[in-house]
C-alpha cells in the first residue's frame, strides 16, 4: 500500500472517530438537558416553585460550572419546555439526542403538534437537514403539502411502490426563492428554476437526479423535447416534469403520457420501474384533474406551484431569541 493511499484511510478513520465523538457529545448534551428540563419540571409541579427559581439555579449553577455554557434562564426554561413536551425518555435517548438541541428548540418553538414535531425530526434525521433547513421546510408547510399532489399511482403502479411515489409529491411546491416578470413564460421558469438548481432539488426533495432539460427524444422521426428530466434513486424510475404557467389542462396529461411511453422504450433499462410524470401547474381544479388522469395508462401526477405569498398564520411563527441563545451558549454557528 502506498504512502498516499496509508494516509487517505488514516484521514477518513480521523474524521469517522470525530464524526461519532460529536454525535456522542451531542446526545449526552440532549439527554442532560432533559434531565435537568425534567427535575425543573416535577419540582414546579410538586413544591410549587415558581419562575424566578429558575433565575436562582441559573446563577447557583453558573458559579459552581463556570465553564459550562447553557445554564442560562432562557436555556433552562427550554429545557423544561422540551422536557414538558416529550414526556418519553426512550424518544428523547433514541430519536430526539440524534439532532442538535438548537434543532430541537426550532422545533418547540416553530411546531406546536407533537405528531407534526416528531414527523419533522425524523425528516431531519433521514435527510440530514441543517437547522436553516429544518427551518425553511417547517415556514414552507412540508409537513402539510407533502404527499397532496393528484395522481392515479394506485391503478398504474403496484404497492409499495405506488405509496412511496405518492408520498414524495407535494402540492403545492414552494418557488419562492425564484422571482419571474408577471409575463414569465414556461421556459423562463425552466430557466429559472435550473439557474437556481440546488434550491430546486430541496424542494422536490431527496432522491431526485438531474438528468437534463429540454430533454431530446425522436419518435417517429420527429424530436420532441421534455422540459425537465430526472431520475429518482429510491423509487429506482425516471421522472419527467412538464412546467405550465398557467392552470392545468386536460391535455397536459395525454402529452404526459405520450413522454412516459417514449421514455420507457427508449430510456429505461431492464431492472428500472416504470417512469413516473409530474405535471407542474400554476393552478388547478381538482375535478378536471381527476378526470384527466382516471384513464391513463401511465402513471403521473398532478401539483400547482406557489412562486410567493403569505405563509398560513399558524406557520409564521418566529424563532425570536435562537441567536441571542447561540450567543449564551457559545455556539458558533
Amino acid at each position: 500500500m502506498t504512502l498516499d493511499r496509508v494516509l487517505d484511510s488514516l484521514k477518513s478513520r480521523i474524521r469517522q472517530a470525530q464524526l461519532r465523538a460529536a454525535l456522542s457529545v451531542n446526545r449526552e448534551l440532549v439527554l442532560l438537558y432533559w434531565h435537568i428540563g425534567r427535575d425543573i419540571l416535577q419540582r414546579q409541579i410538586q413544591e410549587g416553585w415558581g419562575a424566578r427559581v429558575i433565575d436562582r439555579l441559573a446563577q447557583d449553577l453558573g458559579r459552581e460550572f463556570p465553564e459550562m455554557k447553557g445554564v442560562s434562564p432562557r436555556n433552562l426554561k427550554y429545557m423544561r419546555a422540551f422536557a414538558e413536551a416529550w414526556t418519553d425518555e426512550h424518544i428523547v435517548q433514541e430519536v430526539l439526542a440524534q439532532i442538535t438541541w438548537y434543532h430541537n428548540i426550532t422545533l418547540l418553538e416553530k411546531v406546536k403538534d407533537p405528531a407534526d414535531r416528531l414527523w419533522y425530526v425524523q425528516q431531519t434525521i433521514e435527510h440530514g437537514w441543517s437547522r436553516n433547513v429544518l427551518v425553511h421546510q417547517i415556514e414552507s408547510g412540508l409537513y402539510q403539502r407533502q404527499g397532496k399532489a393528484i395522481t392515479n399511482f394506485d391503478r398504474t403502479l403496484t404497492s409499495p411502490q405506488s405509496d412511496l411515489a405518492r408520498s414524495l409529491l407535494k402540492d403545492p411546491y414552494v418557488f419562492d426563492f425564484l422571482s419571474l416578470r408577471p409575463e414569465a413564460q414556461e421556459h423562463d421558469l425552466e430557466r429559472a428554476l435550473l439557474h437556481h438548481l440546488r434550491e430546486f432539488l430541496l424542494e422536490l426533495g431527496k432522491g431526485f437526479a438531474f438528468v437534463g432539460e429540454q430533454y431530446r427524444l425522436e419518435v417517429g422521426g420527429e424530436e420532441f423535447y421534455i422540459d425537465l428530466l430526472f431520475y429518482h434513486l429510491r423509487l429506482r424510475c425516471y421522472v419527467v416534469i412538464e412546467l405550465k404557467i398557467g392552470e392545468f389542462k386536460p391535455e397536459y396529461a395525454g402529452k404526459v403520457n405520450f413522454y412516459l411511453s417514449a421514455v420507457d422504450d427508449l430510456l429505461r433499462h431492464p431492472e428500472d420501474r416504470p417512469s413516473i410524470g409530474l405535471i407542474l401547474c400554476k393552478s388547478q381544479n381538482r375535478l378536471v384533474v381527476e378526470y384527466a388522469l382516471r384513464d391513463m395508462n401511465k402513471p403521473m401526477g398532478v401539483a400547482t406551484y406557489r412562486l410567493t405569498g403569505a405563509l398560513p398564520a399558524d406557520m409564521q411563527a418566529s424563532l425570536p431569541s435562537i441567536e441571542e441563545l447561540e450567543k449564551e451558549l457559545g455556539y458558533d454557528a
